[in-house]
């Protein structure tokens, strides 16, 4: 349970403000379906995550335990430093557009997420965690819990979140995840 609730609350405080929430926000004011779009963020996010956690448990079969600690320990308070860098997303077209909402957010949120510090984060709680399914619900659930809502209301409340203390509580959450990691080693 540990590890479910740890991957929802992580990832659910830093996709906000992430580039992939800008993306949802693009996707429903081009398209204005919100179902499409919600289905779309997903399947992708599913799909990528899966893959994440997979090579999270890939990563934590290969290296010595004690190594490990304190490589995901590093990796978590270097997302911390990461997340602290806000994200831009290009307003470009996409020729995906054509193919209609489903399909331009699965792929462009699968695209968006390769190498994403949500991707990242998933990688290391499976790396942590001995939890592959949890950690892929958890992780899957967050970013539903950061994109549906901007999804489902548009432009109308996403002007008024305060990304710069959002970011620095997601920066504290993966400090403490470091510490906690290197702690209980």
């Amino acid at each position: 349970m540990e590890a479910l609730l740890t991957s929802t609350l992580s990832v659910a405080i830093a996709e906000i403000g992430d580039k992939t929430q800008l993306l949802a926000l693009l996707l429903i004011c081009r398209f204005r379906k919100p179902w499409p779009i919600v289905l779309g963020i997903f399947a992708s996010t599913v799909l990528n995550h899966a893959g994440a956690a997979w090579i999270g448990e890939m990563i934590s079969r290969w290296l010595d335990p004690k190594i490990l600690t304190y490589l995901v320990a590093a990796a978590f308070i270097a997302m911390a430093i990461w997340i602290l860098v806000p994200d831009k997303m290009d307003d470009e077209e996409s020729p995906l557009e054509r193919f209609g909402p489903f399909v331009a957010t699965f792929v462009l949120f699968f695209i968006a997420e390769m190498g994403d510090k949500t991707q990242i984060a998933t990688v290391l709680l499976a790396a942590r965690f001995d939890a592959f399914f949890q950690v892929i619900i958890g992780t899957t659930l967050g970013m539903m819990l950061a994109n549906v809502p901007v999804v489902l209301l548009g432009k109308l409340g996403a002007d008024k979140l305060p990304l710069k203390w959002i970011r620095i509580g997601c920066a504290l959450l993966f400090i403490t995840l470091g510490v906690s990691t290197l702690l209980l080693a």
